[in-house]
Formats: C-alpha cells, sequence, structure tokens
C-alpha cells in the first residue's frame, strides 16, 4: 500500500476514534483496530491491537484534560475503577497474545457487537451529580474495574463502552459524568495493554504517531460538537452503535473467510 495513504488514513482513523471518544466516553476505540485493519492496511491483527491501543490511551487522555477542565471527572471513582482495571488489563493484554490472529478477531467481532448493543440501551436515570465516594461504593468499583480491565486488554480497547455503566451502577452518576470520568480507565487501559504489546514488538511506532496526530484533531472537534448534541446524544448514540454493530458483522465476516 502506498505510504502516504497509511499515514493519511492513519490520521483521518485516529481524529474519529478521538471524536467519538471525546463525545460518548467510549465505544469509539472499538473502532480503532477495524479502520487500522481495513482501511489503513496493517496486516497483523495483534500490530493493529497493540498499535490502536497504544493511539486509544493518548488520545483518551486528551480528551480526559478537556473533561477535567470542563469539571466532570469524578476523580476518586474513576480511580477508585481504575487501579484494580490496571491490573486486569495487563492480565487481558498477556492472554490475547498467545491467540492465533484469527480466533482474536473472531472475539473482537463478539465485543464489538456487544459494545452497539449496549449503547442503544438509555440510562435508568438521570443519577446523581452530587455523587461522593465511600466504603460501599468502592466495594463495588473495584471488582467490576477488575473485570472490565481484563477484557480491555484481551480485546485491547479502551473499554470505555462498559466502564460508563459500571461507573453509573456502582455510584448512581449521571451519564454525562460516567462518560468523562471512564476516560480515566480508558487512558490506563490502553497505556497498560499498548505496554505489553510493544514489549513484545506489536506496535507500529510511526502510524501511532498519525493517530495520534488525527487524534489532536478529533478531540478538538469534539470539545465544540459536544454542547450542540447536548439534547441529542440519547439519538447519536444510537446510530453510532448501529455503525458498530454493522462493523462487527464485517469482522466476523473477514475472521471466518
Amino acid at each position: 500500500m502506498d505510504p502516504v495513504w497509511t499515514y493519511a488514513a492513519a490520521v483521518l482513523s485516529g481524529a474519529l476514534v478521538a471524536l467519538l471518544l471525546t463525545l460518548f466516553g467510549g465505544g469509539g476505540s472499538v473502532l480503532a483496530t477495524p479502520l487500522l485493519l481495513y482501511v489503513v492496511g496493517l496486516r497483523d491483527a495483534h500490530v493493529a491491537i497493540g498499535t490502536s491501543a497504544a493511539a486509544v490511551a493518548v488520545n483518551a487522555a486528551a480528551g480526559l484534560a478537556a473533561q477535567a477542565k470542563a469539571g466532570r471527572v469524578k476523580w476518586p471513582c474513576a480511580l477508585t475503577f481504575g487501579g484494580p482495571g490496571l491490573v486486569g488489563s495487563l492480565l487481558g493484554a498477556q492472554v490475547a497474545k498467545t491467540l492465533p490472529a484469527q480466533h482474536l478477531l473472531a472475539w473482537f467481532a463478539l465485543a464489538m457487537a456487544l459494545v452497539g448493543l449496549s449503547m442503544l440501551r438509555a440510562p435508568r436515570s438521570p443519577g446523581d451529580p452530587d455523587v461522593r465516594i465511600d466504603p460501599a461504593k468502592a466495594m463495588r468499583l473495584a471488582p467490576i474495574g477488575l473485570m472490565t480491565g481484563f477484557a480491555a486488554g484481551f480485546f485491547g480497547i479502551g473499554g470505555g463502552f462498559l466502564i460508563a455503566p459500571g461507573l453509573m451502577a456502582a455510584t448512581g452518576m449521571t451519564l454525562a459524568n460516567a462518560a468523562a470520568s471512564s476516560l480515566v480507565s480508558v487512558t490506563l487501559f490502553g497505556a497498560a495493554t499498548s505496554a505489553s504489546y510493544a514489549a513484545s514488538g506489536l506496535v507500529d511506532w510511526p502510524v501511532f504517531l498519525a493517530l495520534v496526530a488525527g487524534g489532536g484533531l478529533g478531540v478538538l472537534a469534539g470539545a465544540r460538537l459536544a454542547p450542540l448534541m447536548a439534547g441529542r446524544v440519547l439519538l447519536a448514540r444510537r446510530l453510532f452503535a448501529g455503525m458498530i454493530v454493522l462493523t462487527a458483522a464485517y469482522v466476523a465476516w473477514r475472521a471466518v473467510g
């Protein structure tokens, strides 16, 4: 493939993923690996997962900075969730590296489908914007964080689609606070997963840099679009969820074909 197209496609892919991460706090990262495989042109699924995890970590950190500036991040809850999840993500990445690429992609397609279906559901209640951490909430957050981190590391995704609902279920925080706070764990899990893959030589660093460059553009666009979408978030999530399910079907078809 033409190197110019490879890096241009990586920039555009990074912009799209970062835009979706900033707007929804999750779900966007699950598109990174398919984009690297089928648009950018990477041939090894393990390299695509390792590279996407590294870029997602950086882009999520940028999105986190924007959300923190807006005061939407519930730091005590987010860190209580993210600490155990960091351990889980390292374990998940180690297991995933032992699987054949085609088997890993088949599991990845299943995870994508679950992401899309989970995003179709509306939150049951608006939540508490003034939520505070306490021992009972901490006891609920830690095991959910550990399991979510394992899934994020295994599939090489940020895991925001699991993190935000987990935060809401364990603490009762609002969707907006959960989406913002989930970026703490997306950053931690992506960094841990990519470090594991990098240690095995499974990160394409030039493509990573192109993804990060595009991600900066996506974060800026997301910060501008977020206020405009305030009244249409659920509709946008459902349209995005449909796109993820269709992409999952394509990944599954390529994995078994």
